[in-house]
């Protein structure tokens, strides 16, 4: 990656807060303590974020923009193992942005426009690129389980990823170019592939969409509490 840090970085604000994680509460919803005190945060992450919240991690909250919100703050990156690894689930998609404004991503080099959260069917794709190869609808994720360093994804049952990939391959099928982009946001990943161990279903809609051409571009990371920066190319496996 030649590209200068500040073109593939996502930055943190600069007003985040330290937090110390203790429970999480229904889905959506962590309990913290920041100078003894028990705050809530909001966590955009669905998924189980296995192996991660453990009472007594280090998080990095940051605070709400909106005054509507109804928690102060946003989990962002959740420290265990001795890094630091990103959770917050629209960091891929804004990544996928900066990666194709400057050219970070080969596949993306021909097209010139980028259409987010575009809707195909029943579905709300992350991005519709449109330029001279026609068009590539691509969706993002974000990938927080590595085991034996390997990245997976999902970290639970998920309807919504097969449903994506379903829609995926009937785009391809309709002759359009599809791409998932998976961002590993922890070090400790070296290749990547689909959790068959965890959702079965899934890691057979993500095989047969390879088979109809989709290209998984899935790509590490380097996360700190200022920012995540984009790292090399990953290679997939099957599971």
């Amino acid at each position: 990656m030649t590209a200068a840090p500040e073109k593939r970085t996502i930055s943190l604000p600069e007003d985040c807060i330290r937090a110390v994680f203790q429970f999480r509460e229904k889905r959506f919803i962590i309990r913290a303590l920041k100078d003894e005190a028990l705050i809530s945060a909001h966590t955009n992450n669905s998924g189980s974020m296995l192996g991660l919240l453990r009472p007594g991690s280090s998080l990095v909250l940051s605070p709400a923009r909106s005054p509507r919100r109804k928690l102060p703050y946003t989990l962002e990156l959740v420290r265990t193992h001795g890094f630091w690894t990103g959770v917050n689930t629209s960091v891929p998609s804004r990544m996928l942005r900066l990666a194709w404004k400057n050219r970070l991503i080969e596949e993306f080099a021909d097209y010139e426009n980028f259409i987010p959260e575009a809707r195909t069917g029943k579905s709300r794709l992350d991005a519709l690129l449109e330029g001279r190869k026609g068009r590539m609808w691509v969706e993002a994720k974000n990938v927080t389980l590595v085991e034996g360093n390997k990245g997976y994804f999902p970290d639970a049952v998920s309807t919504r990823a097969a449903r994506h990939m379903e829609e995926l391959m009937r785009l391809a099928g309709a002759g359009y170019n599809v791409a998932c982009f998976y961002l590993v946001q922890r070090p400790d990943c070296s290749c990547f592939g689909p959790a068959d161990f965890i959702d079965p279903v899934f890691t057979h809609l993500f095989l047969a969409a390879m088979r109809r051409g989709l290209k998984v571009l899935a790509y590490g990371t380097v996360v700190s509490p200022s920012g995540i920066t984009l790292g090399e190319r990953l290679p997939v496996q099957g599971p």
